[in-house]
């Protein structure tokens, strides 16, 4: 049976079973190692933090209980309990011992695997770094007061070891997937061999799967997907690790897109940025910031630095979502979806994507390879509003982009999610704007063609008036912060 092999606390260890089964559930009921907590078991509360070490070197915090073992092939993770060295803890173990970090603690091993990835990185922003963590005991000023005594202190050895058996461990990968395709000529393209479930080990489910596919390239994922149109891609898991989770749901098929290193490219050429589908929304945010700082903001916003790591841009909007937040803004940039079937390639308008709730113009085998958008535009803003400040879904989310001429509205993109069964443009609000003087007065004038273009639905998170009324308010927002004044409730104080 084929199985996957990584490093786990410093030692390489091969895990099979059903290619769905997370790393949560495998650390707990196999490898005994019950420092790392399943509190919400969809991503939110931190309790299930791991710092897992790319093959390239990179090292990031991310959610065990979203995360399935295929993602891990060729990679490094450690848990709480690999942290400390030589019986000496790791600097914020320390530190939250010295500073009382730490009352139940339940939440607190995914605080200090937090922690500790932060501080590998140097990061001092640390609400924005343990933002991804919950704890409803011990209270965040003695954990930051611990993050904030840690800094500078010296980086623990593993992180060098790991990186040098990774490796090891990678080119001895390579070297037995080589072994293995040229017995497999009758397997997937080029010969790849899945990620089988291994009989009599671990699955924590009845369900029957089908092994999990793990191309190492795009041209092999595109081969594999025309004769597998039904199976689901799996990228950062970040909503199909829900489905499994929460919803319960057996994914007969499957393929792992995270060692598609072609499909993480960003290349910025001609006036665009492109950014390949398994881009992860880290990257994007650290891309934006400069020409597009209110998307990053909004970026930060709506995922934590767990999410955040593992979240995909290309997968934000396969997945077609009405209340998704990167939709709204790309739509009002005008940005394009590139599209791949095989060896054939297609691209259109973002907006021209959702059709309809659910429903996305998308050809059975075809994939999203890649969105690319306008290198910058200084007069584009989106905003986001949610019950919950940070890491919440929209109540509205919506984007505008604005060309004035000589003081009059040339031309005029939105980008509303929340709003319909899609995320969509408002083109009778664009229309009665366009053409009237940039002021306040054209502004109001138009403001209810909104209700032409949108019928919003109540629900949980928002009635219809309260949307209707939010998208009316953020027109307004936008006009005031187009003008020169200060609108961010980060920077206005009374």
């Amino acid at each position: 049976m084929t199985e996957i092999a990584f490093l786990l606390n410093g030692e390489t260890v091969r895990a099979g079973g059903a290619p769905t089964r997370s790393l949560l559930d495998y650390l707990r009921e196999q490898r005994g190692l019950t420092g790392t907590k399943e509190g919400c078991n969809e991503g939110d509360c931190g309790a299930c933090t791991v710092i897992v070490t790319d093959p390239e070197g990179g090292l990031r915090a991310l959610n065990a209980c979203i995360l399935f073992l295929p993602q891990l092939q060729g990679r490094a993770v450690r848990t709480v309990e690999g942290l400390a060295e030589g019986g000496a803890l790791h600097p914020v173990q320390q530190a939250m011992v010295e500073h009382h970090g730490s009352q139940c603690g339940f939440c607190t091993p995914g605080f200090v695997m937090a922690m500790a990835a932060a501080h590998a990185q140097g990061r001092t922003d640390h609400d924005d770094q343990l933002a991804g963590n919950l704890c409803r005991c011990t209270g965040y000023a003695p954990i930051i007061r611990a993050a904030e005594a840690a800094e500078g202190t010296a980086l623990p050895a593993w992180i060098e070891s790991d990186r040098e058996k990774l490796a090891t461990l990678t080119a001895a990968q390579v070297a037995g997937d080589a072994a293995r395709s040229a017995d497999a000529a009758s397997g997937p393209a080029g010969g790849r061999v899945p990620y089988e479930p291994e009989a009599g080990r671990g699955s924590d489910t009845t369900l029957t799967e089908a092994p999990g596919f793990i191309p190492e390239s795009a041209d092999e994922l595109a081969a594999w997907y025309l004769d597998h149109p039904e199976a689901t891609l799996i990228a950062g898991a970040t909503d199909v690790g829900l489905w499994v989770t929460k919803g319960l749901r057996a994914l007969p098929e499957t393929a792992f897109l995270n060692r598609c290193e072609d499909l993480k490219r960003i290349e910025i050429k001609d006036g665009r940025i492109r950014f390949g589908a398994g881009v992860t929304m880290t990257r994007v945010m650290e891309t934006l910031a400069a020409p597009y700082p209110s998307y990053a903001e909004m970026v930060r916003r709506y995922g934590s630095v767990q999410v955040r790591n593992a979240a995909t841009i290309g997968g934000s909007l396969a997945n077609g979502s009405p209340i998704g937040d990167n939709a709204p803004a790309l739509i009002a940039l005008g940005a394009t979806i590139h599209l791949r079937r095989g060896d054939d390639r297609r691209e259109l308008p973002l907006e021209d994507f959702f059709i309809d709730y659910g429903k996305q113009d998308r050809q059975p085998g075809e994939f999203v390879e890649a969105v690319s958008l306008p290198e910058t535009r200084e007069s584009f803003r989106v905003y986001k509003i949610s019950k919950r400040f940070d890491q919440d879904i929209s109540a509205v989310c919506a984007a505008f982009d604005a060309t004035v001429e000589n003081g009059v509205v040339t031309a005029i993109r939105t980008g509303f999610g929340g709003m319909a069964a899609t995320p969509k443009r408002a083109p009778a609000f664009e229309a009665a704007l366009t053409g009237k003087p940039w002021n306040m007065e054209s502004v109001e004038a138009a403001l209810p063609a909104l209700a032409k273009d949108f019928t919003p639905l109540t629900d949980m998170r928002a009635s219809a008036q309260y949307r209707l009324e939010a998208a009316q308010g953020l027109v307004r927002r936008y006009f005031a912060e187009a003008s020169g004044q200060r609108t961010n409730v980060l920077e206005v104080r009374a």
